[in-house]
């Protein structure tokens, strides 16, 4: 038999031979840990965070390798188990990241996602006294816990920070202050970047967050009333105004203005001037967003305008869908291909 032919043959057989990838899933691990930065956050929630960590499909049989991690935020009203299961859910991270890694050139990487659902549903990811000091937890206290219990690769250039809607925000955020903890952040539609998005509300919605006097009463507020009430507890904090501890917008220009100017501290986009060093530092920045996701999309493009004002390098895109729809898609086809691409496997 000539060489040409057991060549075809031995190619013709490489369809049938399965890659690991293919046949072997990643795990889940449900975990909690103690923030000491969240203690005696004015909300009461517990500084026993859960955890959900994505093992990719080697972990558990090649000891001795160790893995890049991507800190992935999920967004608000949102938590841990809906994007790891068990609880059922408009995504289901661990298996979309199954399928990317089916993908040639996709390789195998830890996911990492806190619980950053709070009284107010939502912490923001942000500090004050009311919600806790959520960007210490994340940018320190969780990546020191993870490394000394998983076997990651511990440096910056192994670890990448990405997140959707209120996570996007996280992730611009902490990522921006904190190049020497992630060298690569991935933005999908990212809220409340800029201090605007609550501006064009009418004072008929803000004052329905005026009017819950009762953390108790979150759970049954408009979907919007929740947002303000979250924007408050994290950005304009109030320890002299129990039971709620947040002064809201309310429904004078004076009240308005004061809060709205402590929010405007806290937009990524009114911040981002300072940090523009920082930025141009990291290794990779992308950030994308659905044409239909309004508000959002227009602040999208304004912080795409500042990057490119600047000359930093990054990746944005405007894609067909709204909010929700396609962010499955986008951390298949490009989020995960981002971070196999621009993070360092190197363990040495």
């Amino acid at each position: 038999m000539n060489r040409f032919l057991v060549g075809f043959l031995f190619a013709s057989l490489l369809p049938s031979i399965p890659s690991i990838a293919a046949t072997s899933p990643g795990t889940v691990q449900h975990i909690k840990v103690h923030a000491a930065s969240l203690e005696g956050n004015l909300e009461g929630d517990s500084a026993d965070r859960d955890i959900s960590i994505y093992l990719p499909p080697s972990y558990a049989t090649d000891k001795h390798r160790r893995y890049p991690v991507v800190y992935f935020l999920h967004g608000f009203t949102d938590s841990d188990d809906k994007w790891y299961g068990p609880t059922k859910h408009w995504i289901n991270l661990p298996t979309v990241i199954d399928k990317a890694l089916q993908a040639a050139g996709n390789r195998e990487i830890i996911f990492v996602t806190p619980n950053a659902f709070t009284r107010y549903q939502g912490s923001m990811y942000s500090s004050s006294v009311t919600t806790g000091d959520w960007e210490k937890f994340v940018s320190s206290e969780l990546v020191a816990y993870v490394d000394a219990h998983y076997r990651t690769i511990p440096k910056a250039a192994s670890r990448g920070l990405a997140g959707h809607s209120m996570g996007g925000y996280g992730t611009l955020r902490i990522g921006m202050k904190h190049p020497e903890v992630y060298s690569s952040i991935y933005m999908l539609s990212a809220c409340c970047i800029s201090a605007d998005f609550l501006r064009t509300k009418n004072n008929e919605d803000l004052a329905k967050a005026t009017a819950v006097k009762d953390p108790a009463e979150v759970e049954k507020a408009q979907f919007l009333t929740k947002i303000v009430l979250a924007a408050s507890a994290a950005w304009s904090p109030n320890p002299n105004n129990p039971p709620m501890y947040l002064d809201s917008p309310g429904t004078t220009a004076a009240s308005q203005t004061e809060v709205f100017n402590k929010w405007t501290a806290n937009a990524p986009l009114a911040q981002i001037d300072q940090y523009i060093d920082n930025l141009r530092s990291m290794k990779a920045i992308a950030l994308d967003v659905g044409n239909a996701d309004h508000g959002i999309k227009e602040a999208t493009e304004e912080l795409d305008k500042v990057l490119t004002s600047y000359k930093i390098p990054h990746f944005f895109e405007v894609y067909e869908g709204d909010h929700l729809n396609h962010i499955a898609d986008r951390i298949e086809i490009q989020v995960v291909p981002f971070f196999s691409k621009n993070l360092s496997f190197d363990a040495k």
